[in-house]
């Protein structure tokens, strides 16, 4: 409307609230002046016809008895509605240019502009046909005249009322929208069949009642017969009919068309995924009731997806979709197989006593940051972060053909993306296997999460890379079901992890295997985990822990 959408009113500056402004009075003006003076020129030639029997040729005669007087009086009510539009509206757009708050009664006060309008035309016509009567007395003229005069200008008034109003209320659109912000317009002040009527009085009741007066008047002798083959009184009613038919329908269908195509281009974007877009709310009619109930339908999408991605954010994407297609209901859970990928920084302890609390939250989210990003990246979902932390799960609740690969080739990337962008030291342990895989807690509260042994061996596959001081180990099982990944890792050894009876074979990244071997062993702990993965290294990092413990 106007050139601007409902998220530029607010800060419109006092330019174009000036330019707006002008618009809206200059708008009112013409068409209050051009509309009344169509009626009022149609109104002297019905007039004029029908007291001349239908004779064209004395239709601008001097001594045509209500010419002098009906120019005059026509004139002064052009002039009248015009002053009075003018003064109804004017106050309204000095609130509107000085860009203050709807103070208590501006809203009622805008809604009631197009009716109070109306009010100034009937007035005016009423004026006009006083004015009328005391020319036509001063004329000399009788009273047949003056009832032919009266009949006519009370069609014209009524004609004229149903296009003020339309004029006024588009006219007042900036006016209603910022006095109005999207406020529930749930009182309809002025219905859309209202509307239809003005369009029925115009293009029907008017010209009808017209054309039965001119016929009545004959009958009763009250105006002279047609003069002539073709009853022009008649044929001139019809055309005004017509035309005043089609300035109503073009008006009544503009109330009506602009808020449907404001509201269809505001679903396509809303279709389109825009939940900041609003509709101007200004019409006093049902549509405005339609214009908020649509802002409000949207605000609560809007609601809903930001607490929709808050959720996400807390449970994780893949389980926030998972939760909200299940419903309210506990699921029983499922036994998928599936990769398991957990990371712990190496030290957190000695990070938290050197680092002021803010640097640590900041180290902290950055780390997470980049476990979530890669994570996500391999279709994988973060079931929990504790402390310093992360467990990945690949493969649930979304199955994942391949989910070993997936958790094998994430390990390789972050152990990447951890190195190249945080000065930390951290271990990754990956492991594949069948787990429990379910909503865990009461019916009131209640988590998704994965329970296996799986969870526990990539734990402890974590707490050894971190003693032996490499970026990741994975185990056989993960490593021997990941297909073409496969390539990247290489065996060495196998070592029993603590608290599992058997053990589990060891593997770590090709890529780190190469590095390793191109410079020499600096430690016993390094040398020895290359040569094979013995023992003695790990069973060396046992007694540390147990020391530290």
């Amino acid at each position: 409307m106007v050139g601007f959408d409902h998220r530029s009113w607010s800060g419109l500056t006092d330019e174009q609230r000036k330019r707006i402004g002008t618009r809206a009075l200059t708008a009112s003006g013409l068409g209050l002046v051009g509309g009344n003076a169509l009626i009022g020129i149609e109104t002297f030639l019905m007039v004029q016809l029908a007291l001349n029997g239908g004779q064209f040729s004395r239709m601008l005669a001097l001594d045509t008895p209500v010419l002098t007087a009906m120019v005059l009086a026509l004139l002064v009510g052009a002039v009248l509605n015009v002053v009075f539009g003018l003064v109804a509206l004017r106050p309204h757009v000095n609130w509107f240019l000085s860009g203050a708050p709807p103070e208590p009664g501006r809203v009622a006060a805008i809604q009631k502009i197009p009716i109070r309008q109306v009010s100034g035309t009937m007035l005016a016509w009423a004026i006009s046909l006083g004015l009328y009567l005391v020319f036509a007395l001063a004329l000399g003229r009788g009273v047949r005249e003056f009832v032919v005069v009266a009949g006519a200008f009370s069609l014209a008034a009524v004609a004229s009322g149903c296009m003020t109003y339309l004029f006024a209320e588009r006219a007042a659109r900036p006016l209603s929208v910022m006095a109005l912000s999207d406020q529930a317009t749930v009182d309809v002040k002025y219905s859309v069949r209202a509307r239809l009527l003005a369009v029925w009085l115009v293009s029907s009741a008017v010209p009808m009642a017209g054309l039965l007066g001119v016929n009545i008047g004959r009958w009763i002798e009250l105006l002279p017969p047609t003069v002539g083959k073709v009853d022009w009184v008649s044929v001139v009613v019809a055309l005004i009919g017509l035309a005043g038919g089609t300035r109503i329908v073009l008006l009544v269908g503009g109330t009506l068309v602009d808020p449907l195509d404001e509201l269809s281009d505001a679903m396509t974007d809303v279709h389109h995924g825009d939940l900041d877009v609003r509709v101007p709310v200004y019409d006093n009619s049902e549509l405005g009731v339609l214009q908020h109930g649509f802002n409000q339908m949207v605000a609560g999408l809007a609601e809903r997806e930001r607490v929709r991605d808050l959720f996400a954010r807390h449970v994780g994407s893949t389980v926030a979709e998972h939760a909200l297609a299940r419903g309210d209901e506990m699921s029983g859970g499922t036994t998928p197989s599936v990769g398991v990928l957990f990371v712990d920084i190496t030290g957190s302890t000695m990070i938290g006593a050197t680092l002021d609390p803010e640097a640590v939250a900041g180290l902290l989210n950055r780390f997470f940051t980049i476990v979530a990003e890669v994570v996500d990246a391999h279709s994988g979902f973060i079931n929990k972060f504790e402390g310093d932390a992360a467990l990945a799960i690949f493969g649930a609740p979304v199955a994942l053909d391949d989910a070993a690969a997936a958790a094998l080739a994430a390990s390789r990337d972050l152990a990447d993306r951890l190195r190249e962008e945080l000065p930390i030291s951290w271990g990754i342990g990956v492991s594949h296997g069948t787990v429990f895989a379910g909503d865990i807690g009461a019916q009131t509260r209640y988590e998704y999460t994965v329970i296996g042994d799986p969870v526990n061996e990539s734990a402890r596959l974590s707490e050894l890379a971190k003693d032996a001081k490499v970026p990741v180990v994975a185990s056989g099982d993960a490593v021997q079901v990941a297909g073409d990944e496969a390539q990247n890792w290489v065996r060495r050894g196998a070592y029993r992890l603590r608290g599992r009876p058997d053990e589990t074979e060891l593997y770590l990244p090709a890529s780190v295997v190469a590095e390793i071997d191109e410079r020499p062993a600096t430690s016993l702990t390094v040398g020895e985990l290359v040569r094979g993965f013995t023992r003695l290294p790990f069973q060396r990092a046992a007694a540390r822990r147990r020391v530290r413990g």
